[in-house]
């Protein structure tokens, strides 16, 4: 065979293995509610493994990813949810909205962080803790003594110096709020609020948002979240991370298959990556709390207590009173949420 004929096989060969390897690709829609920074990371290390599937992630914020869901009920989009509150995907559960699947792996998970059904409609990964964000720059320059508790911030001083997420959109801002009804009471959490709502200068619609803007000294006090005010205070910013007296508020960011899918086989593997021992090695790269046991390590500018500060979190509560709390929300306080872009 002359070298030119040669040539046009082996590039016809090439070619068709080429089309052949775009042809077992899976492209796997995936909502997620996760920080836009760790994304790629996530991609990265599961496409490693498994090359034969290629994320396409929808990110938003809890309230927004959790409505559009809501909203595709009858014609679903994705394929997984992948980083999604747990009182979330309670709501979607109650729906039928999630494909049950129990991944290779699951009961090394400790029970906590898995629904409890025979077959799993969803699976945890890690938990993430509220927590205040504040600047100390600006703070001595207002005068605003530095705060321990969530009842310190209804103080007079702090009036039009507190920025906390909006619940109707931020899976933050619901945390805080549902942490508050079931540690105080559902009376005084809504009296808190009411006293709290007074210095409120305006509530942002992303959870990390109160904590960037303290960063940046456009507020001295940002309620947010831990991994994002650690994140910031590495990267140098003039913040303390404060973890209120009373008890932390958390969800569980958690993973399902959504029920419909076409892509079956390529969620399932998704899924099975998620409950690994390199998946929650890399969790715990950003939060002290993944969901099997052993694999935390201690997180920089994180408490080493952290597990023990946290509530006792009833999700079937939060999922069950999720809308009523959220209308309640919104007739008290939304007259100071930020325009929706």
């Amino acid at each position: 065979m002359k070298l030119m004929a040669k040539v046009r096989v082996l590039a016809a060969a090439l070619g068709m293995g080429a089309a052949l390897q775009a042809q077992a690709q899976t492209d796997l829609t995936v909502y997620t509610a996760l920080e836009a920074d760790q994304l790629k990371s996530y991609a990265k290390a599961f496409e490693k493994n498994n090359p034969e599937v290629k994320i396409r992630w929808v990110r938003d914020s809890t309230g927004i990813i959790t409505a559009r869901l809501l909203a595709e009920k009858e014609n679903p989009q994705a394929d997984v949810v992948l980083g999604l509150a747990a009182t979330s995907l309670l709501v979607l559960k109650d729906q039928g909205m999630l494909q049950s699947y129990k991944p290779a792996g699951v009961e090394k998970l400790s029970k906590k962080f898995v629904d409890a059904d025979a077959t799993p409609s969803w699976v945890g990964m890690d938990a993430w803790v509220a927590s205040i964000c504040y600047n100390t720059v600006e703070a001595e320059k207002l005068n605003l003594p530095k705060p321990a508790s969530w009842q310190d911030l209804t103080r007079p001083e702090y009036k039009g110096h507190v920025i906390m997420p909006n619940p109707n959109s931020s899976g933050t801002g619901f945390l805080d709020v549902s942490s508050w009804l079931q540690s105080f009471g559902e009376e005084q959490g809504w009296a808190f609020m009411d006293k709290l709502h007074t210095n409120i200068d305006r509530y942002t619609h992303s959870g990390s948002k109160p904590c960037k803007l303290a960063a940046a000294g456009e507020t001295a006090i940002g309620i947010s979240f831990a991994y994002r005010g650690a994140k910031l205070v590495n990267k140098g910013a003039p913040i303390d991370v404060i973890f209120p007296t009373e008890g932390l508020g958390w969800d569980m960011e958690a993973a399902a298959i959504v029920k419909g899918t076409d892509k079956l086989n390529a969620a399932k593997t998704l899924m099975d990556w998620a409950v690994t021992r390199p998946a929650n090695e890399l969790y715990n790269e950003s939060y002290a709390v993944v969901a099997m046991p052993g694999v935390a390590k201690p997180i920089k500018n994180y408490p080493a207590d952290i597990a023990d500060r946290m509530i006792s979190n009833d999700f079937q509560w939060s999922a069950v009173n999720r809308a009523r709390i959220l209308k309640e929300w919104q007739q008290r306080y939304d007259s100071k949420s930020e325009p929706k872009k």
